[in-house]
């Protein structure tokens, strides 16, 4: 099935392998991840998460056959979303929420498909929606969560740019504010002053702002540790180049915390 672009949703092809299944849905952004999401879905499958929640790709244009339908249903995969229009994660991600708005789930969680973080952690994201949680961000750094060969460089600008940042924008304490393993309720999303929806999120906008609106509106926030675990030799799996990057991500968040991507209604 094919959408057209509409206002705050790229264009897009949908594939549905299944019918849904479950309540939530985990959301993954991908493109050309190679083995690397093959290697995070058997997770999945072997830790159970396909019993718990569906499991959407929401792919950016991969060329490498990480989107391979077979592959895909053969590791349990309920959908792929395919973006045909511009924009990066932003995009992917505004195409995997109205989906999954439109599907009638209760609450999605985001993860990154480079195989670095704790997939088998989504049932505890699941547990804290259930418990009337708006915003649930994983954190590799409080107690029992685990910090593996994380490159020094992230480390620091985590811990004393990027999370001092959006705690202060968003009034409340989040320690691993980069991490886009996080849950949101339908409820949040779909709040008319929140608008997750609108075409200025192309890149890291939407991970910046939905980090810090939630608590700013009076919804249910906290953390749950998860792993996060970076190779040991090669290259550190990113899309985020040294410099212009991380200085596009520098601009994010400071337009973020003069409310740069606020609604202009229902401010």
């Amino acid at each position: 099935m094919y959408f057209e672009k509409q206002p705050g949703v790229p264009a897009f092809e949908c594939r549905e392998f299944c019918a849904k299944k479950h309540d939530y849905v985990v959301l993954i952004p991908i493109i050309n991840e190679g083995g690397r999401i093959r290697r995070e879905l058997k997770r999945a499958c072997e830790s159970g998460v396909p019993d718990y929640a569906d499991i959407a790709i929401c792919d950016g244009g991969s060329t490498d056959g990480s989107a391979d339908d077979e592959a895909l249903k053969s590791l349990q995969v309920n959908t792929l979303l395919i973006k045909k229009d511009e924009g990066k994660q932003g995009a992917q991600l505004r195409m995997g929420i109205w989906w999954a708005l439109k599907r009638g789930y209760k609450g999605v969680i985001t993860i990154d498909g480079n195989d670095k973080d704790s997939i088998e952690d989504v049932p505890r994201f699941i547990e804290k929606l259930e418990q009337g949680y708006d915003l649930i961000q994983g954190s590799r750094f409080i107690k029992g969560g685990q910090a593996i060969n994380t490159p020094p460089i992230r480390l620091i600008s985590v811990k004393l740019i990027h999370a001092p940042i959006i705690s202060i924008t968003a009034g409340q304490r989040f320690t691993d504010t980069t991490n886009a393993y996080r849950a949101y309720s339908a409820r949040y999303l779909s709040d008319e002053r929140v608008q997750p929806l609108r075409d200025i999120f192309m890149t890291y906008e939407l991970l910046a702002y939905l980090s810090v609106r939630a608590t700013q509106l009076g919804y249910k926030a906290c953390e749950i540790p998860v792993t996060r675990a970076y190779p040991k030799t090669g290259k550190t799996p990113t899309k985020i180049s040294f410099f212009k990057g991380n200085g596009d991500l520098m601009k994010i968040l400071f337009k973020n915390m003069l409310g740069a991507y606020k609604p202009k209604r229902g401010n």
